[in-house]
């Protein structure tokens, strides 16, 4: 008796998940026996540059349409590889006289959020002559600081903590402006300050999902050359030659209070 209730139990989970008639439950389902196998996925991590792993993100995480408000965009290099028209793009930043930090947007009014300010401390010195860049970084500094050091005031955050400071309150703004459910990209990347270890990207996602952001997706893109450093003695840490696109998740309220 126990055989024949356990065999028709399999007989109507099978009948579920074959009926193509059920659409409800056809399209609940990530994958069916009348599925295709595949390697045309997209993966966690990539040898590639950021605009084409920002193309995959959008394409999994944020449907065709949306609003999507990328509060650092510089020169736009995130976004080569997207149509124009795909996304209703809001393209600002401290050029165009836009803080992240401060958004001229309405509570609840964006699909999506992308943030990719300086993540180096060494953008944050407050002396010129103390400034990292060079090379690379010099755009990061043409767009986010006009080339100016810091201007330090007593009792703000420091060097490394200043980089930190920055993300979590642009976190908190992207809060205010996000729908429910609406999805916040980050981008960033570890680094050695005053010769310690800073994993930035868990202390990010650590201080996001402190605020009620669940941390969906995480990817690594590894750069196609070889970084290089001058002047060092011995080296002390790895060099860093990845970063990290983190998505995040503003939860509904309900899900939040269950968290």
């Amino acid at each position: 008796m126990v055989t024949n209730l356990r065999h028709n139990k399999a007989v109507q989970i099978a009948l579920d998940l074959t009926d193509p008639n059920d659409t409800q439950k056809n399209s609940d389902k990530r994958k069916s026996p009348e599925g295709i196998s595949t390697t045309d996925l997209i993966f966690s991590a990539y040898v590639s540059d950021n605009a084409q792993v920002f193309k995959n993100i959008l394409s999994l995480h944020v449907p065709e349409g949306s609003i999507v408000a990328d509060v650092t965009y510089g020169k736009g290099t995130f976004w080569k590889y997207i149509p124009d028209g795909l996304y209703e793009l809001r393209a600002t930043d401290l050029k165009t006289g836009v803080d992240c930090r401060n958004l001229p947007y309405e509570d609840s009014s964006i699909d999506c959020v992308v943030l990719d300010p300086p993540y180096m401390e060494g953008l944050f010195r407050r002396q010129e002559d103390h400034m990292a860049g060079s090379g690379n970084f010099s755009a990061f500094r043409d767009s986010y600081s006009d080339g100016k050091a810091t201007e330090y005031r007593e009792g703000q955050p420091k060097y490394h903590e200043a980089v930190l400071d920055l993300y979590l309150q642009a976190g908190k703004e992207a809060w205010r402006v996000l729908r429910d459910n609406g999805s916040l990209i980050v981008k960033c990347q570890d680094e050695v300050s005053a010769n310690k270890q800073r994993l930035t990207h868990v202390e990010i996602i650590n201080g996001y999902e402190g605020m009620g952001y669940y941390t969906k997706d995480l990817f690594v893109v590894v750069r196609t050359n070889r970084p290089a450093v001058s002047r060092i003695v011995k080296q002390q840490h790895a060099r860093k030659n990845h970063s990290y696109f983190l998505v995040f998740i503003k939860q509904e309220k309900k899900k939040r209070n269950k968290a």
